[in-house]
């Protein structure tokens, strides 16, 4: 990445933490590629980016794919596209696909895959003299296959292997294109339970994602975290009425990444240097049990790390649903706070979803984000074609 490029994501990453008051302690979790932490899917996206817990669906894989077993249908294949940042350029986009299968005769196991590929759109670079040189086009992708089986009754659990590749290369010696490898672990209970009169369903998930190696760019010389984090999720499906009804969701995570050290007053350069160079040289495994006690502020900023997300689904006759959500990331962690809205239509082998964001935070660049989701019952449409 050339200091061009460095300095544009720099100056982004200023601007939107410039309306904070107290800008000393404005402390985001730096990670790589985070890409891998954006909701791909329209449902998810219609409920305030959550997915741990909610109601089986064909886009379990990456919220939590052990809600596989769960699914009635051998089969299916989903489609996303988002726009991202919409409001700022108009060449990033999102692009995910996934697709699950499930395994023997009695439906007990899946397995699934995914792939995600995000553009970063086109870049013109300068040479020395400013003139134009090459236009490149950086991205990152990632490919994952899952195995989920269903261990009880209500309760099954998931192991997800992934590759992930991110290219910023600019055709000089700077960088290189960098390669890591990452696990999830996915677990996900449902059991009805008796509330008053009605008996609801209640889901219960649980997702450690993006466990794996560290990435470079630069050939290994300085190497980066990726987004490790552990959600939590709790659903319940609430029978309104015949053909009626309403499920209430919420979704708590936190990045198993250790949190940088704050400047010190008085600090000097050297001691500066080493404060870098000791966060840089933590491994990934110590990481992530940093994570849970290293804040600079203590149990305060501990908890400001902790985001969540609460969401609503209302379905009719099991084909008309719409939704809505609210994110909420704390101010001096990044500040993504906003309400979602979706809908979607499903028949027996077809369904499509959309999703709109709506930031409740100043500034923010996710403002008026549209996610679309297309999802197709194999099986289903493999009897139609017999």
């Amino acid at each position: 990445m050339n200091n061009r490029i460095r300095a544009f994501l720099c100056s982004c990453l200023l601007l939107m933490g410039s309306s904070l008051l107290h800008a000393q302690e404005y402390n985001p979790i730096p990670v790589a590629m985070p890409s891998l932490l954006f909701a791909p899917d329209a449902r998810g996206g219609g409920m305030g980016d959550m997915g741990a817990a909610t109601m089986p669906d064909l886009y379990s894989q990456h919220w939590n794919a052990a809600k596989y077993p769960f699914i009635s249908s051998q089969a299916g294949v989903t489609l996303s596209y988002t726009p991202w940042l919409s409001k700022l350029v108009n060449d990033i986009q999102l692009l995910y696909a996934s697709g699950f299968w499930k395994l023997g005769a009695d439906n007990l196991d899946a397995l699934s895959i995914s792939l995600r590929y995000f553009s970063l759109g086109s870049i013109d670079i300068s040479d020395v003299n400013g003139d134009f040189w090459q236009t490149v086009s950086p991205h990152e992708f990632a490919f994952d296959m899952a195995y989920s089986r269903m261990l009880t009754e209500t309760f099954s659990g998931a192991v997800t292997l992934r590759y992930i590749r991110a290219d910023y290369s600019t055709g000089s010696d700077e960088t290189t294109p960098g390669n890591a490898v990452a696990a999830d672990i996915a677990g996900y209970n449902e059991s009805y339970v008796a509330i008053g009169q009605s008996e609801m369903l209640l889901g219960l998930g649980f997702n450690l994602s993006n466990i794996g190696t560290k990435i470079s760019y630069d050939g290994g010389a300085n190497s980066y975290f990726l987004p490790a984090n552990m959600r939590l999720g709790v659903s319940l499906g609430i029978p309104m009425a015949k053909d009626h009804t309403l499920s209430l969701s919420m979704d708590m995570s936190k990045l198993l990444v250790p949190t940088p050290q704050l400047p010190k007053e008085g600090e000097t350069a050297e001691e500066a240097q080493q404060r870098i160079d000791d966060y840089q040289s933590i491994s990934s495994v110590a990481g992530i049990f940093k994570s849970f006690g290293d804040a600079p502020r203590g149990l305060e900023e501990e908890l400001q790390e902790i985001m969540w997300s609460v969401g609503m689904e209302y379905t009719y006759l099991n084909q008309f649903s719409v939704r809505t959500g609210y994110y909420h990331e704390n101010e001096l962690k990044g500040n993504r706070r906003y309400v979602t809205f979706g809908a979607g239509f499903r028949m027996k082998n077809f369904q499509v979803d959309a999703a709109y964001l709506i930031s409740t935070a100043q500034s923010n660049p996710l403002d008026q984000t549209l996610r679309l989701s297309l999802g197709f019952d194999i099986e289903g449409i493999r009897n139609i074609l017999r």
